[in-house]
């Protein structure tokens, strides 16, 4: 199988020659650390690199080279991931990038959504945003009118004929996304507590916010998928912590369920069958909305928060699972790791719709020798459960 046969097989229950050998994504300072602990330095991190970086998911035709570690994946010989069309579904045009206040070892700068982030100036920790763009009816009337036209212009690269071109000759996984979704584009517009404080003083606004949102994805959706075949979607919320959801289920139902059904209905006219979500913390209540809406992969399933995915592949047959491995049993060392992998890995590949990762960036407390070993144990286990292997 090539690489998006393999991808459709796995994440529509049918029966793939194997599972991916993929990763998460890391940590900057993982990453650096790794290379003083003997992975081999070949092309590096860029000096400015965020220090969040190795998504699963690339974006080919355009310069996204500084998010993926290439050594890393590049030394354990991980599959080729898969690519996105470089689709801007942000502000357009974006505002421009400029510094608000100057601290001397931080500042506060206006990135091109629009929102204010606070940010040391050696990249020592992640940016924190502190002021954002929408907090008025009138604010969002304004940034839908200026920044959200349902219009393809200027959304796609200079070199998109090209890149059509090779997408009819591909033979990887293509994905549109990932958009920030019917929860996590307001909470990046307003900020958590704007948001949450929106449903209640004007929930008709909020519904206005979702609605808006389906139709202008569907419209920019529509331009793209007249013109290419693609395999999957990407959403994400970040909508739950880790003693579960920050908005109740039934106002899930009520404000966030019609926009992901609208969405998922439109695509699948499409022939679309792939919708990811990725959420943080524990999203056992939130499930049960997301599949009625139309999601068929969740991920990473983070285990500090209570997501275990034996259970949830019990409670949920049919639910495309990525992710879910404990990266603090890594951080233990092998004993952890043999645990983890042996309680997990055999029984969610026997029954299909999973790729194994672990169940975010792997973190700065993982040492090299301890990520080669779990590389390693997992690449044992997926190769038993394999119908064939192309590695050796």
């Amino acid at each position: 199988m090539d690489t998006r046969e393999r991808y459709l097989a796995i994440m529509t229950f049918q029966e793939p020659d194997r599972t991916f050998l993929w990763e998460f994504g890391y940590w900057g300072g993982t990453v650096r650390r790794w290379y003083k602990e003997g992975l081999p330095l070949i092309k590096g991190l860029p000096e400015d690199v965020a220090e969040g970086l190795g998504l699963f998911a690339e974006c080919a035709g355009v310069p996204l080279r500084r998010y993926t570690p290439y050594d890393v994946h590049d030394y354990f010989r991980m599959d080729p991931y898969l690519v996105r069309v470089p689709l801007n579904i942000g502000a357009c045009p974006p505002f421009e990038q400029k510094i608000i206040e100057d601290h001397g070892k931080w500042h506060i700068w206006q990135d091109p959504d629009g929102c204010l982030r606070k940010e040391p100036k050696d990249k020592s920790t992640l940016p924190s945003i502190v002021g954002w763009p929408v907090t008025t009816r009138e604010d969002w009337e304004r940034y839908k009118a200026e920044r959200l036209r349902p219009t393809l212009e200027d959304r796609l690269p200079a070199n998109w004929p090209q890149l059509l071109e090779e997408y009819k000759r591909r033979d990887y996984p293509l994905g549109l996304g990932q958009l920030h979704g019917f929860f996590g584009t307001p909470r990046y517009l307003m900020g958590v507590e704007g948001l949450l404080i929106k449903y209640y003083d004007d929930p008709e606004m909020m519904k206005d916010v979702n609605n808006y949102l389906a139709d202008f994805w569907i419209a920019l959706f529509d331009g793209v998928l007249r013109q290419v075949e693609v395999d999957a979607v990407f959403i994400w919320e970040d909508m739950c912590y880790k003693g579960g959801p920050l908005i109740s289920p039934d106002m899930f139902r009520e404000f966030i369920l019609p926009g992901y059904k609208k969405l998922t209905s439109f695509l699948r006219e499409y022939g679309v069958k792939i919708i990811n979500v990725d959420s943080d913390g524990n999203i056992w209540k939130l499930i049960p909305l997301w599949v009625e809406g139309g999601v068929t992969v969740l991920y990473p399933f983070e285990v500090a928060a209570g997501m275990d995915i034996v259970e949830v592949r019990k409670a949920f047959p049919k639910l495309g699972i990525i992710g879910g491995l404990d990266k603090r049993a890594v951080a233990q060392g092998k004993e952890a790791i043999d645990r983890e992998l042996e309680a997990k890995v055999p029984f969610m590949l026997q029954h299909g719709g999973y790729i194994p990762t672990l169940d975010h960036l792997v973190s700065r407390d993982i040492s090299f020798e301890n990520f080669k070993y779990y590389r390693q144990k997992l690449e044992q286990i997926v190769r038993r459960f394999s119908k064939a292997w192309d590695r050796d």
